[in-house]
């Protein structure tokens, strides 16, 4: 265990809009009750992280948005994250090596509370572990759908979190599922999937559901248009401080539509009563053993490289994966 502690960790901060630094990190030797977690790989979220990134959280958020384990305060500096999977190295000797996810910021090794650390199932690899916390996030939109067997489901967005909730959806008994995107070369990814793919001009509308998930005002617009009569509209995007204008006018009103948020923070109140966040995110690591949601992760980034190469993956268009950092002994 000595080995583990002898230097200090290293761990991501966003210092400005736009900058990233690596910073020592000192993790103290756990305590009772406590585990120490060597980092494998954690997912960078293009959704939440690049407004975090870009200072875009909004002061009204500020505390609700922080996330388990973070220092710092908003806008600047802090350290954050959330979809960390590592290897238990000290603390509870029963649990020693085994694979954890934990909802930590991006670093390499940390102590935290052992009930924190949610065991990854054996036959779920590191590399796609990395997705509970995305998958948490459909798992919960699809609640919020109230989606049913036989379902007419279209998913607007084709990013990590809107590819997910389709793949969720389309195992429903029945459903039909359509993934609306304005890029064609989504339908590739759509297809890996088994998902049917459409642009907004060709989607099909008169939908029992709808989903939105691309971040972009005009996809709330276009999720607007597909719903039928009576349908539920989803809206799972979150714009930070950006300013969104959506046109309410049209059918909205008299296909009474219903237009309900989606946010992981919180339960369903459906389900509130019974269920708890671990066994949620249980739920969610179970489900990552679909093998076709490898491809929603992007190549490995080098730990040691992304404070260079994150700042490029925020400003570029989202294509479809989650970023993967890996770190290494080099990086404890």
């Amino acid at each position: 265990m000595s080995d583990f502690f002898s230097r200090p960790a290293q761990a991501l901060w966003t210092l400005e809009a736009g900058r990233i630094e690596r910073r020592s990190a000192h993790v103290p030797p756990p305590g009772p009750g406590e585990v120490c977690v060597r980092a494998l790989a954690s997912a960078v979220s293009l959704g939440t992280e690049r407004l975090v990134f870009s200072g875009k959280v909004p002061e009204s958020e500020w505390a609700r948005m922080r996330a388990p384990f973070q220092e710092g305060d908003f806008p600047f500096p802090v350290k954050y994250g959330y979809a960390c999977v590592g290897e238990i190295v000290a603390g509870d000797p029963d649990r020693l090596g085994e694979i954890v996810f934990t909802l930590h910021p991006h670093q390499s090794l940390f102590t935290l509370p052992a009930e924190a650390a949610c065991p990854v199932p054996t036959d779920v690899p590191v590399r796609r572990a990395v997705l509970s916390a995305n998958m948490e996030t459909a798992l919960n939109g699809l609640w919020d759908a109230n989606a049913s067997p036989g379902d007419h489901i279209a998913v607007v967005g084709g990013g990590v979190v809107g590819l997910l909730i389709a793949r969720l959806a389309a195992r429903l008994p029945a459903t039909t599922v359509t993934l609306v995107d304005v890029d064609p070369a989504r339908a590739e990814a759509a297809a890996g999937l088994g998902l049917a793919f459409a642009t907004p001009d060709t989607a099909p509308g008169e939908q029992d559901i709808v989903i939105h998930a691309s971040g972009h005002a005009e996809g709330l617009d276009t999720a607007l248009s597909l719903a039928g009569m009576e349908a539920r509209v989803v809206e799972m995007s979150w714009y930070g401080t950006a300013p969104v204008t959506a046109h309410f006018g049209g059918a909205f009103h008299s296909r009474r539509l219903t237009l309900v948020s989606s946010q992981v923070g919180q339960l369903p109140p459906a389900r509130r009563s019974r269920w708890t966040y671990r066994r949620r995110l249980a739920t969610a690591l179970s489900l990552l053993r679909d093998p076709a949601l490898d491809a929603l992760i992007s190549d490995p980034i080098p730990f040691t490289e992304a404070p260079d190469t994150l700042p490029a993956v925020f400003q570029a268009p989202s294509q479809g994966q989650a970023p993967l950092i890996v770190y290494d002994a080099a990086t404890d």
